[in-house]
C-alpha cells in the first residue's frame, strides 16, 4: 500500500537525521576545542597565581627543597648518573679533586691588612719611661711591634700601622729583657676599624641612608673586603656604647633642665627571630623623637607604642610637652588629684600643634566647604602674625602675642564652637576638623602662656624624616637591641646637626676620646658642649687615630636654670 503524500519517505528522514547528527558532532567538536582552550587558560592563570603567592609569601629568592626533588625524580636521576658514569661516586670524586673538602675551610686568625693595596698611615707609640732609660744609656730601641687597622680619610680607605717601640734593657744581673710600649686604651678590643672608619660607616647608614650591603660592595670595589656582618656588629657595639655613656648623660640633663620637649612617633619594621626555620613577618616597633629645646634631639625605640612607654620616656620631666592629640600622650597630663605612679611628682602641660589643627580644615576643603575655607583663612592669619615677630626677643614675643594674637585666637574658638554646634550631628571631614579644634582648645591656647613656645610641632616631624627616609633603603632593623643602638646613633647625628657640627667629624673625635674620658664627665662630650671641649684638647693627640690622650680639667658646670631662648 503506498504512503500518503504528506508523509516523508524513510530515506529522506534518515538523511535529515544524519544531517542533524553531523551538525551536533561539529558543535560538540567546537565545544571540546573551546573547553581545551579554557583549560589551558585556567592552568596558565593558576600557575601565575601560584607564582605570585610564592613571591609574596614564600621568598623572593629562588629557594628549592632539593630533598623533595630527589624523592620525586629518584629513578630519572639514577638513569642520568648511569649515562654519565657517575653512579656510586662520592661528591669529592665527581668534583675532579679527591682531596678537596666538601665545605670551604673558614679562615682563622687575624686578617693580614698588609696585602691590601692601600695608602699607609703610621703612628709610632713610645713609652716615656723606657725613653728615659734610653737617654740614660740603660736601654736601647730595637725596632717596632706593628699591628694594622683600617682607617678612613677623604678619598678612600687607609691602612693605619700602629708601631709600638720595642726596647731591650739589661738588668742588674746582666740579662737582657725585651719590652714593648704599652698599648693605649681603645674603645673596642681588637677591632679591625679605626675611629675614622667606624664614623664613616655610621654616617653612611644613619645619615645618608646607605644599607650595609651597599657599603660592602663599595669597599669590595676599592679592594678592601669587609662583610656586612662585621659592620653590623660594629654598628650595634658603637650604638650601645654611646647610648650608655654620652646619650645617657644628655638625657639626664634634658629631663632635668628642658623647658619644652616636642615629641612624635613613627613605626619601624623589626626582623623576627627565626622559629624552627619557618618564615615569619616582621614585627612593628616604634621610634619616639624628643626635641628638647635647642639642646638635643633624642630617638628612643620602644617595642610598643603605649601610654606606659610614653610615661617611661618622660619620667622625671616637669615642663611643657608639645605633641599631637594621640591618646597615648594623655597619661602625661593626668589631673593633679590623681595619684601618680611610683611617687613621681612631675607636672607637665600639654601644648597642641596648630599645624595639625589646620590640616583638618585643609582636608575638609575637598568637599567644597565654605566653613572649612574660612577656618583655613583664620588659622593662616594666626601664622602670618607669628611670622612677623619670630626673630624678636622672647619677652617681646610674649607681649605681641598678648596684644595682637590673643584676639585672633579667641575669635577663632568662638567661631569654631558655633560652627561645630551646627554640624555635630553630621558625619564628615568638617565635623572632624571643628571637633579637633574644640576638644584641643586649651592645649592650642597654651602658646599664649610663654614666648618660648611654638605654634607647631613641625620640628618633631622633620626629625622623624631621618627614620622614614632611611627605612626605605635598609627596610628593617635586625632586633630590638639593634633598634635601640640605632636610636642612640640617630640621636648623636641629629644633635650634632642641631649644633652645626660635621656629624662624621664629631663621631670620629668622640670614638677617639671616649675610651680615655672619665665616667663622671661624659656630658662634656655631648654635641652641645663639644666645641668647647675640643678646643681644650691637644690637637696633635686628637688627630692621631690611636695613642694616649691628655685629659683637660673639667668644664664649669652648666647652668641648671631653664633656657630662656626659643
Amino acid at each position: 500500500m503506498p504512503l500518503p503524500e504528506s508523509t516523508p519517505s524513510p530515506l529522506a528522514r534518515i538523511a535529515e537525521l544524519e544531517a542533524l547528527l553531523s551538525a551536533e558532532k561539529q558543535r560538540s567538536a567546537q565545544l571540546e576545542k573551546e573547553r581545551d582552550v579554557l583549560r589551558a587558560s585556567h592552568e596558565r592563570l593558576r600557575l601565575e597565581l601560584e607564582m605570585l603567592k610564592r613571591r609574596l609569601f614564600v621568598a623572593k629568592a629562588e629557594r628549592v627543597d632539593t630533598r623533595q626533588l630527589e624523592l620525586e625524580f629518584a629513578q630519572k636521576l639514577r638513569a642520568l648518573e648511569e649515562v654519565a658514569g657517575t653512579l656510586g661516586m662520592a661528591p669529592d670524586e665527581t668534583s675532579g679533586d679527591a682531596g678537596a673538602s666538601k665545605k670551604k675551610r673558614k679562615p682563622s686568625g687575624r686578617r693580614d691588612l698588609r696585602s691590601l693595596p692601600l695608602e699607609e698611615k703610621r703612628v709610632e707609640i713610645a713609652d716615656p719611661l723606657f725613653d728615659e732609660l734610653v737617654a740614660q744609656g740603660k736601654a736601647e730601641r730595637i725596632g717596632f711591634e706593628e699591628s694594622c687597622k683600617l682607617a678612613w680619610q677623604r678619598g678612600g680607605m687607609r691602612r693605619l700601622v700602629i708601631a709600638r717601640v720595642k726596647y731591650r734593657t739589661v738588668g742588674a744581673d746582666g740579662e737582657a729583657e725585651l719590652e714593648s710600649a704599652m698599648k693605649p686604651p681603645e674603645l673596642f678590643f681588637r677591632c679591625l676599624a679605626a675611629p675614622s672608619l667606624l664614623a664613616h660607616v655610621l654616617i653612611a647608614k644613619y645619615c645618608d641612608g646607605l644599607p650595609l650591603f651597599r657599603l660592602e660592595q663599595r669597599f669590595a670595589r676599592d679592594g678592601v673586603p669587609v662583610d656586612r656582618g662585621t659592620m653590623a656588629r660594629w654598628v650595634e657595639d658603637v650604638g650601645a656604647t654611646v647610648g650608655a655613656t654620652v646619650v645617657a648623660a644628655m638625657r639626664d640633663e634634658a629631663l632635668a633642665t628642658a623647658f619644652c620637649i616636642a615629641t612624635d612617633a613613627t613605626g619601624v619594621a623589626v626582623q623576627p627571630v627565626p622559629d624552627e626555620g619557618r618564615r615569619q613577618p616582621c614585627r612593628r616597633g616604634h621610634y619616639f623623637v624628643q626635641v628638647a629645646d635647642k639642646d638635643a634631639v633624642f630617638f628612643e625605640y620602644t617595642p610598643k607604642e603605649t601610654s606606659a612607654a610614653v610615661l617611661e620616656l618622660f619620667k622625671g620631666f616637669s615642663g611643657y610637652v608639645q605633641a599631637d592629640a594621640k591618646s597615648v600622650y594623655d597619661a602625661l597630663f593626668r589631673p593633679a588629684e590623681e595619684e601618680p605612679p611610683d611617687g613621681e611628682a612631675a607636672v607637665r602641660h600639654e601644648v597642641a600643634c596648630w599645624s595639625h589643627c589646620r590640616r583638618g580644615f585643609w582636608e575638609a576643603t575637598v568637599a567644597k566647604s565654605v566653613v572649612a575655607r574660612e577656618g583655613l583663612a583664620r588659622i593662616g592669619r594666626i601664622f602670618e602674625l607669628e611670622a612677623m615677630w619670630r626673630q624678636k626677643p622672647v619677652p617681646e614675643i610674649h607681649r605681641l602675642r598678648q596684644a595682637h594674637l590673643r584676639p585672633h585666637v579667641d575669635a577663632f574658638f568662638t567661631w569654631a564652637e558655633a560652627e561645630h554646634e551646627k554640624v555635630k550631628a553630621e558625619r564628615g571631614l568638617l565635623r572632624k576638623a571643628l571637633g579637633y579644634a574644640v576638644r584641643q582648645r586649651e592645649a592650642l591656647r597654651r602658646v599664649l602662656d610663654d614666648g618660648r613656645l611654638l605654634l607647631e610641632n613641625n620640628r618633631s616631624e622633620r626629625e622623624l624624616r631621618r627614620i622614614a627616609v632611611g627605612r626605605k633603603a635598609w627596610l628593617f632593623v635586625g632586633s630590638d637591641d639593634h633598634a635601640q643602638s640605632a636610636g642612640h646613633l640617630f640621636t648623636l647625628i641629629a644633635t650634632a646637626r642641631l649644633h652645626r657640627l660635621n656629624p662624621e667629624a664629631y663621631l670620629r673625635d668622640l670614638l677617639r676620646v671616649l675610651a680615655h674620658w672619665p665616667r663622671e664627665r661624659y656630658l662634656e662630650l655631648a654635641p652641645k658642649y663639644w666645641a668647647a671641649t675640643r678646643a681644650r684638647l691637644v690637637a696633635a693627640e686628637l688627630d692621631a687615630e690611636v695613642g694616649n690622650l691628655t685629659i683637660p680639667e673639667p668644664l664649669a658646670p652648666p647652668s641648671e636654670e631653664k633656657q630662656t631662648s626659643r
